[in-house]
């Protein structure tokens, strides 16, 4: 289900956002003076253009538990946690924020995500007493930078009464300012930055949405093979770009080292204090010292996830 429009998008100064962020505001006539809000600790922002998906019934948080990367079949109501679906190789799938209010495990995805994950799974049910519904159309999610910490910020509202949230959490601040503070903190944007090859190790999933410590899951031997051995093929970086030019590299953009391709650019955004900021997914192997190229711009690394991260057990022969 396509997310409406959101009415929020009719504030003064509201510029809509581009793609599948269309249908909520990029800024609301200043990016940088809402950056410094949110730093602050003040305001919102609006990601109604999520999907939501409520999960009913007694068997969601054991049969959620046994498909996805997080440990959900204790979860305490109103914990609200990330979560992914692998393929049997180990690549990302799916990934999700939710929270169960103990008669229900609601979560949110990535505009236009929730009809796949929806489909799959359904497919997955077999005999689970869970009952899935797309509810993107009464349920808008939102991000409050006051409202605790990591992904309790999320919160969701009803549809139907944002404007009067808006106007009892303001000031609004657009996605570019919640982009810019997300690269930043090297949160990556599933589907942005990383690609149908991305396993949770190389983009500093390990610990937040995938849980070492649970049974087994689709892609489970991936991951853990990975993190026992360490050294995942590939890192996630944040990239200092030359701010010399008035642009922004696009998502998908080869990185290059001299004239070799060692990566690819995701999003990207102009910080308030850093300036223009990108994440990139480069292959392990590359100097962490080595100045990149991206769109004919220069781009300096900083760690986000070490190129060794893993317990390095030598196996056995």
């Amino acid at each position: 289900m396509t997310a409406p429009t959101s009415p929020l998008l009719g504030l003064p100064g509201a510029v809509a956002g581009d793609g599948v962020d269309a249908p909520v505001a990029a800024h609301y006539g200043s990016f940088n003076l809402e950056q410094r809000a949110l730093d602050a600790g003040e305001g919102f922002v609006d990601l109604s253009h999520r999907d939501v998906v409520r999960i009913e019934g007694p068997d969601r948080l054991t049969w959620l538990h046994s498909l996805t990367t997080q440990h959900l079949e204790s979860l305490a109501p109103g914990l609200t946690l990330p979560g992914l679906v692998l393929d049997p190789q180990g690549h990302v799938e799916h990934a999700f924020v939710g929270a169960d209010d103990g008669t229900a495990f609601t979560l949110h995805t990535e505009p236009g995500q929730a009809a796949a994950l929806v489909e799959f799974l359904e497919r997955m049910k077999f005999m689970m007493r869970a009952e899935l519904t797309d509810v993107t159309a009464s349920h808008a999610v939102t991000w409050r930078p006051a409202r605790g910490e990591g992904y309790e910020r999320y919160e969701l509202v009803p549809r139907d009464q944002l404007t009067s949230y808006a106007e009892a959490a303001g000031p609004a601040a657009g996605l570019w300012a919640f982009e810019a503070l997300r690269i930043a903190r090297g949160e990556p944007r599933f589907g942005v930055d990383t690609d149908a090859r991305t396993i949770p190790n190389e983009v500093g999933w390990i610990g937040s949405a995938v849980h070492m410590d649970k049974g087994c899951y689709r892609g489970q031997e991936t991951v853990a093979r990975v993190h026992t051995l360490g050294r995942p093929p590939r890192r996630l970086t944040l990239l200092h770009l030359d701010g010399s030019e008035n642009r922004l590299p696009p998502a998908g953009a080869d990185l290059l080292l001299g004239e070799k391709v060692v990566g690819f650019v995701g999003s990207s955004a102009r910080h308030h204090e850093l300036g223009p900021i990108a994440l990139g997914l480069v292959k392990r192997n590359v100097d962490l010292g080595a100045e990149l190229t991206v769109d004919g711009m220069p781009a300096a690394q900083e760690v986000v996830v070490d190129p060794e991260v893993g317990l390095h057990v030598r196996p056995l022969r």
